[in-house]
C-alpha cells in the first residue's frame, strides 16, 4: 500500500476508533442474572432490555427537556455507582402478599449539568428515573421515552381520544408496526406481547407533582411518551367538570431538586408473573401515615348500580334514596358482616353543597344507625365540590363518616395529580379513606398515603353490557397488575352477550354467576363493592355467603393457570384459608383445567366449597352448581369453565 492510500485509510480507522470510544456502554443485570439492561451513552442516553440474552426492547431513548436545556443530550458522565439491595416490604393494604421481597441491583449515573439517571434491575423488571439538582423552580417542557421494537409485536392498549379521559375505554389490540403517529394515544399500563413467551408491561410509579405519562405510536414500529400540559385557565362545566381554556407550553413547573417518576417495564416468562408482580409498590414512596391502624379495607354495599330499589314482602316502604332504604342497606350489610355502605349521588340536597344532606335521607340518623350496627358510611362527591369545599374533611370526620368516594376527575395533568395528593393528605389528617372514581390508574400514591384504598380507572361493571369478559379478562394482567381497581362486581343477574338486555334498576352483567363470584377472589381492591340489590342477595343466600366471606386483603397469591386475555385462575391465602378464583373469555365454548393443590399443608385434609358453571351456563348464564368435598395437599382437581364463565372455591379445615 503506497502512502497516498495509507493516509485516508488511517484517518478512517482513527475516526472509527474515536466513534467507538465515544460510546460508553454499561450493563445492569437482575439479581438472578436473567434480565439485563444495556445502557449506551452517545449523543443521547438509551437502553435496551434482554432476557437470557434474547433482545426484547432494542432501543429506548430517554431525555428530560427543561426550559433552556435538555438532560440526556450529549451526556457527560461524571460518576457511576452500583448497589445491591435486599429488604422486605410490608404494605399497609396487602392486595397480593403481606410480605414482599424487594431485591434489586441499582446503577446510578451522575452527569454534568446537575442531573442523574438511576436504573434498577429486579428479577421481574427494569426501571429508571431522572434526578435533578437545579436551583429554584424549573419548567419541564417535555420528557422523552422513545421505544423501538426489534420485531412486530402485539400491543394491548387503552386508547383515549385525548388527555381528558377516565381510563374507561375498552382495550384495543394491534400490531406494533400498525400503530401510526396519527392514531389515538394510549393510557398506561401498556402490555406488549413479543409473540414469544415473553411479555412486557409498561407503567409508572412515584408519580408526584408531575403529569401522568401516555404513549403514542411512531408509525415506525415504535412508541413514544406524551404528556398533558399544565392548565392555566379553566372554567366550570356544571357541577363535576372543568373546561381547559388555556394551557402552558410546559408539562410541569416543579422544584429543581427532586426525583422524577419511575418508568418501569415488567418482563415475564409466563403470564402469571404479570398478575403477581409488585413493581408499583416497590418503586413507590414509603407511607407517610405513621400509625395506619385506623385504615380498614373492606367490602361495601353499593346502591347506585341497582338504583336503590329493594323490593319484596320485607320492604314496606317506598324504596329510593331515602332514610328507610339506606337503613335497609345497613341491615343487609350488618347481617353479612359487610363493613360499609356507600351513599352515592342523591344523599346531598345539592351536589355542589356537601354540608346540606337531602332531608329525605337524614344523614345524622343513618350515621348513628350505622354505628349501632357496626356499619360505616362512605359518601360520594364530585371532585369539584371537594375542591371548592376543602374544609369538608374535618366536618365529615366529626360527623362520623368513614370515607369518601370522589368522582369525575377525568384528567391527569400536573394540577390534577397534585389534587389527588392534596385530597389523600387532608383525608388522612382527619382519618378518612378515599376511593377515586373517574380517575387515572394507580401510580404509587396509594402506598405513600395508604388511606387511598382504590381507584376506578377501568371499564367496570357500571358500563353494564359494555363490561364484557373478553375485555375484563385482561384486567389481572394489566390494570390490576399496577394497583387496586374498583370494578364493582357482584351481579346476581347474569347473561351471555348475545341475549344481554338490562338497565337500572334491573341491572345485569355479561358472564356467568360463577364468573361474577370468582371476581371477588381475582380482582384486587381495598374497597370491594357488592353492586347488586340486597333483595337479590337475600334470594341467593348461598352465593352471598360465599362472596361476603372473601377477604379484600391477602397474605399470599399464587397463579394456577394464566393466559393474558384468555383466562386467569389464582389461589389466594388469608391466614390458614385458601380461595380459588377463575375467569375466562368468550372465545371457546368450554375450557378445562387440572389444578394441583400443592399449596395446601401436607398431611392434612381440607373441606372445599366450590361454585362452578352449570351444564347449561353457556346459554343460560344463571346456571351454577355448588359442591362440597374433602381435598388434600397435592391432589389435582378438574374444573371446567364455559364461555364467559368462572370458578370460585373456598378451602378450609
Amino acid at each position: 500500500m503506497n502512502n497516498k492510500r495509507m493516509k485516508p485509510f488511517l484517518f478512517t480507522m482513527l475516526m472509527l476508533v474515536c466513534k467507538l470510544s465515544a460510546a460508553q456502554k454499561l450493563e445492569l443485570k437482575s439479581p438472578n442474572g436473567k434480565l439485563s439492561a444495556d445502557i449506551e451513552l452517545t449523543n443521547d442516553i438509551s437502553y435496551s432490555v434482554s432476557y437470557a440474552g434474547k433482545p426484547l426492547i432494542s432501543a429506548a431513548r430517554i431525555a428530560l427537556q427543561l426550559k433552556g436545556t435538555t438532560l440526556g443530550v450529549k451526556p457527560k458522565l461524571r460518576k457511576q455507582s452500583t448497589t445491591s439491595v435486599k429488604k422486605a416490604l410490608r404494605p399497609v393494604v396487602p392486595l397480593k402478599s403481606s410480605t414482599i421481597s424487594d431485591q434489586y441491583n441499582l446503577l446510578r449515573l451522575d452527569f454534568a449539568n446537575d442531573y442523574s439517571v438511576e436504573f434498577r434491575a429486579y428479577d421481574e423488571g427494569i426501571a429508571y428515573r431522572f434526578i435533578t439538582r437545579k436551583k429554584g423552580m424549573v419548567e419541564v417542557m417535555d420528557e422523552e421515552l422513545s421505544v423501538q421494537f426489534p420485531a412486530a409485536y402485539q400491543l394491548h392498549l387503552q386508547q383515549a381520544s385525548g388527555f381528558k379521559t377516565a381510563y374507561e375505554e375498552s382495550y384495543t389490540h394491534l400490531t406494533s408496526t400498525e400503530w401510526k403517529a396519527t392514531d389515538k394515544m394510549s393510557t398506561l399500563p401498556v402490555l406488549i406481547d413479543t409473540r414469544n413467551k415473553h411479555k412486557v408491561l409498561i407503567s409508572e410509579s412515584d408519580l408526584e407533582d408531575y403529569p401522568a405519562m401516555f404513549l403514542k405510536g411512531t408509525g415506525h414500529n415504535g412508541m413514544q411518551s406524551t404528556f398533558p400540559k399544565v392548565p392555566l385557565e379553566v372554567e366550570a362545566e356544571g357541577d363535576r367538570s372543568q373546561k381547559i381554556l388555556k394551557e402552558a407550553d410546559y408539562i410541569a413547573r416543579t422544584t429543581g431538586t427532586r426525583s422524577f417518576p419511575w418508568r418501569y417495564m415488567v418482563v415475564t416468562e409466563n403470564d402469571g408473573q404479570l398478575i403477581t408482580n409488585t413493581m408499583t409498590n416497590k418503586l413507590a414512596a414509603a407511607s407517610l401515615i405513621k400509625d395506619p391502624a385506623w385504615i380498614e379495607p373492606g367490602q361495601v354495599s353499593w346502591e347506585w348500580w341497582n338504583d336503590a330499589s329493594p323490593y319484596g314482602p320485607d320492604v314496606n316502604f317506598v324504596s329510593g334514596y331515602n332514610l328507610a332504604t339506606y337503613k335497609y342497606y345497613i341491615d343487609f350489610a350488618a347481617k353479612y358482616g359487610i363493613k360499609y355502605i356507600i351513599m352515592d349521588e342523591g344523599w346531598a340536597k345539592d351536589t355542589k353543597n356537601p354540608f346540606e344532606p337531602n332531608p329525605e335521607v337524614d344523614l345524622q340518623e343513618l350515621l348513628a344507625y350505622g354505628k349501632q350496627k357496626n356499619v360505616g358510611i362512605i359518601l360520594w362527591l364530585t371532585w369539584l365540590t371537594v375542591e371548592n369545599n376543602f374544609d369538608l374533611f374535618k366536618t365529615f370526620s366529626d360527623w362520623g363518616v368513614k370515607g369518601l368516594k370522589i368522582d369525575f376527575m377525568d384528567r391527569s395533568d400536573q394540577w390534577m395529580v397534585n389534587y389527588y395528593e392534596r385530597v389523600a393528605k387532608e383525608a388522612a389528617k382527619h382519618k378518612l379513606f378515599v376511593d377515586f372514581h373517574g380517575s387515572f390508574k394507580p401510580a404509587g400514591l396509594e402506598y405513600k398515603y395508604p388511606n387511598v384504598l382504590s381507584y376506578e380507572g377501568v371499564r367496570g361493571m357500571e358500563q353494564m353490557g359494555g363490561a364484557k369478559p373478553d375485555n375484563s379478562v385482561y384486567f389481572p394482567f394489566m390494570r390490576n397488575a399496577v394497583g387496586p381497581m374498583d370494578y364493582t362486581p357482584g351481579a346476581m343477574l347474569s347473561m351471555q352477550p348475545e341475549v344481554y338486555s338490562a338497565k337500572r334498576p334491573n341491572a345485569a352483567s355479561i358472564g356467568t354467576r360463577a364468573y361474577q363470584m370468582a371476581l371477588f377472589v381475582i380482582f384486587e381492591s381495598g374497597l370491594q363493592m357488592l353492586a347488586d340489590n340486597p333483595t337479590l342477595y337475600y334470594k341467593n343466600a348461598d352465593c352471598t355467603s360465599f362472596i361476603t366471606d372473601v377477604p379484600v386483603t391477602w397474605d399470599e397469591t399464587r397463579v394456577l393457570a394464566a393466559a393474558a386475555g384468555q383466562y386467569a385462575i389464582v389461589a389466594k391465602r388469608k391466614g390458614a384459608q385458601w380461595y380459588i378464583g377463575g375467569m375466562t373469555n368468550n372465545q371457546q365454548a368450554t375450557r378445562e383445567f387440572d389444578l394441583k393443590l400443592d399449596f395446601l399443608k401436607a398431611n392434612q385434609t381440607f373441606n372445599m366449597i366450590s361454585f362452578e358453571d352449570g351444564i347449561n351456563a353457556g346459554r343460560q348464564a344463571m346456571d351454577y352448581r355448588k359442591q362440597e368435598r374433602p381435598v388434600k395437599a397435592g391432589e389435582t382437581i378438574h374444573i371446567k369453565m364455559v364461555r364467559n364463565g368462572g370458578f370460585a372455591a373456598k378451602i378450609k379445615q
